[in-house]
């Protein structure tokens, strides 16, 4: 039985942040995290180091334990060299900014245009897909950037895994634990 203080029902809380074995997080955006059940069988099957934990504990006949809240993989997982072609992979490397506008928008309200336009023999790819907001890509239409004189601003390419990880950095999740925060910028810029 859960208790924090009194008891609670655990459900989908006190998720623990997953480092790599370097003590970098696995993933930025989204961030990596695991069930408080999964990190709790991680612990017992030695896969991982408890680095913090939550004041919340469980209990079994035999054991009382707190929640790990920040753990680190033993063994190293080395990061996919090439990311996935997804559209909110575009939107991460584009920084959720339209490429003409430059406004930065939710993911809701923006699409992906093929800068080379379909109906003129571009194709889906890193190289020719760029975040754009609904009226930029109203107004572009299916011209080519030439003939309605709106270039990307950043040519579009395919990022590497680590750009967009650097960029994930730049979004915080609305939840962020306060003993995650050592964890996640820790190599960030100090204000001076």
């Amino acid at each position: 039985m859960p208790d924090g203080g009194g008891n609670l029902a655990l459900g989908s809380s006190f998720p623990a942040l997953v480092l790599n074995a370097d003590f970098r997080p696995l993933s930025y955006f989204p961030l990596s995290l695991w069930s408080w059940q999964d990190a709790v069988k991680a612990v017992f099957l030695d896969r991982v180091s408890v680095l913090n934990e939550y004041e919340t504990e469980v209990h079994s006949p035999t054991l009382t334990m707190r929640l790990p809240s920040v753990i680190a993989l033993k063994e190293y997982i080395p990061a996919a060299r090439r990311p996935a072609f997804t559209r909110f992979n575009v939107f991460l490397r584009d920084r959720f900014e339209c490429q003409y506008c430059g406004e930065g928008r939710p993911t809701h309200d923006l699409t992906f245009d093929h800068v080379v336009p379909r109906s003129r023999g571009g194709r889906t790819t890193w190289e020719n897909v760029c975040t754009a907001c609904g009226p930029c890509n109203l107004r572009k239409g299916n011209r080519l950037p030439r003939e309605c004189r709106m270039l990307p601003r950043q040519p579009p390419r395919q990022p590497t895994s680590w750009e967009l990880q650097e960029n994930g950095r730049m979004f915080p999740p609305n939840y962020l634990h306060e003993s995650w925060r050592d964890y996640l910028y820790w190599d960030s810029e100090l204000e001076s």
